[in-house]
């Protein structure tokens, strides 16, 4: 493993591996808002499931359903200049980035020639919270109850404590705002946490050691990062922030739906920094990577889109990996996802005997809000149908549904 910290980069570097992860977090903010969460907020929850997905928004609002292809393939463009493919690029290497960026690769970005520019997308973005913020208004009722219940919250900040996706400080506060995780180095986490399992689930449950299993679970992502962080140090984000707290009326906020609000702050934020770089002529020059000593252990923390990621190695004289542990996103909203699963089915299958799609869709809702990524956090074989079983107060089977690629099919 390369002995280097970010901080050890060269400018140049550091710069390009910044800007390449605040495009993916901006492609992938725009894909699950535009593609997964949209259908939850613009479409009823009766709709057809054959039309609750990106095509019924586009027949709902073709502007904003265009609008979002074109945002997600910003972030993607950004991807491919900087990591040499959209998917799986081969740029971030140890102690650096492999590749340069040209000026006509910066120039793709500024000039709205071939794609929108990024100028562009702030603006869109911009419109787009105009837009949830007037869907809050309009539905505060719903908006304030689904799935709202206490939690902690985790996430970096820098040393001013300020929003930060790339390398910060872990901080974790709990459902009243009382920090509970003082801004600690991010390779002392072991330290801090704890991880429980339990027979029923892949997934682990992650907690605060010094709190313990029932009171040390957090939630992550855009709405946790929010809640932790004390500014945004970009103007047009910071002023969002300052409104959706405004609008909140509370701090931190436990609304599960809250998230999709908190996810387009970040989008905003993603834009204005990666117009702030692409300005920044230091990212065309060709210091790129700096010599390392290797280490045998390695701990990387980040935020990704959907929150906070920890990846520890240990490896052996030949650099094969003998440990690993990883702690991604989906396992700290594990509990969570839970939490709000059970407070959704509460409302919506209380006193029923029989399981209905819409039932069902609101809980997907709740699990959409977190946009989890399964595939990473759980380790499986074969295939994992959903199994929906109700049950009365005295244990009694009332009902039970299955659902796989296919779709539900009753039982």
């Amino acid at each position: 493993m390369h002995g280097l910290a970010p901080k050890d980069l060269s400018p140049t570097a550091t710069k390009l591996r910044r800007l390449l992860h605040y495009g993916q977090i901006f492609q992938s903010h725009a894909l699950h808002f535009f593609y997964l969460a949209s259908p939850d907020l613009l479409l009823k929850s009766d709709t057809p499931a054959s039309q609750r997905n990106v095509t019924g928004v586009i027949m709902a609002n073709k502007e904003l359903a265009k609008r979002g292809i074109l945002m997600r393939k910003f972030g993607q463009e950004i991807i491919k200049a900087i990591a040499g493919k959209r998917i799986h690029g081969v740029a971030a290497v140890p102690g650096g980035n492999y590749k340069t960026f040209t000026a006509e690769e910066r120039q793709f970005f500024l000039d709205g020639k071939a794609i929108p520019s990024v100028d562009t997308m702030i603006d869109w973005t911009q419109e787009t919270l105009q837009t949830i913020r007037q869907y809050h208004q309009d539905h505060s009722a719903w908006l304030d109850s689904f799935a709202h219940y206490p939690s902690g919250h985790l996430g970096l900040v820098g040393e001013d404590g300020a929003l930060e996706l790339y390398d910060g400080r872990l901080r974790a506060v709990d459902a009243k705002g009382q920090r509970t995780l003082e801004d600690i180095p991010a390779d002392h986490y072991h330290h801090y946490f704890g991880e429980a399992v339990e027979p029923w689930t892949y997934l682990k449950f992650p907690y605060l050691k010094h709190l313990g299993r029932d009171q040390g679970w957090n939630r992550v992502g855009p709405l946790a990062r929010l809640n932790v962080c004390d500014h945004i140090n970009t103007p047009l984000a910071e002023k969002e922030r300052q409104r959706f707290f405004e609008f909140a009326g509370n701090r931190p906020v436990n609304r599960t739906l809250y998230y999709h609000w908190a996810r387009l702050v970040e989008m905003l934020h993603c834009a204005e920094v990666a117009r702030d770089l692409l300005h920044d002529p230091e990212i065309l020059n060709d210091d790129l990577v700096r010599e390392g000593k290797r280490q045998g252990e390695g701990i990387g923390v980040v935020e990704a889109p959907r929150g906070t990621l920890i990846h520890h190695y240990r490896a052996d004289e030949k650099g094969q990996v003998t440990w690993c542990n990883l702690i991604v996103s989906t396992t700290h909203n594990n509990e969570p996802m839970n939490r709000a699963v059970r407070e959704v089915a509460r409302r919506e299958l209380s006193g029923q005997q029989e399981i209905t799609e819409p039932m069902l869709n609101q809980v997907e809702v709740a699990i959409r809000a977190y946009d989890p990524c399964l595939s990473c956090a759980t380790h499986a074989i074969g295939d994992m149908p959903l199994r929906i079983e109700l049950y009365d107060h005295n244990e009694q089977l009332l009902a039970e549904r299955t659902k796989d690629s296919c779709g539900f099919d009753a039982m």
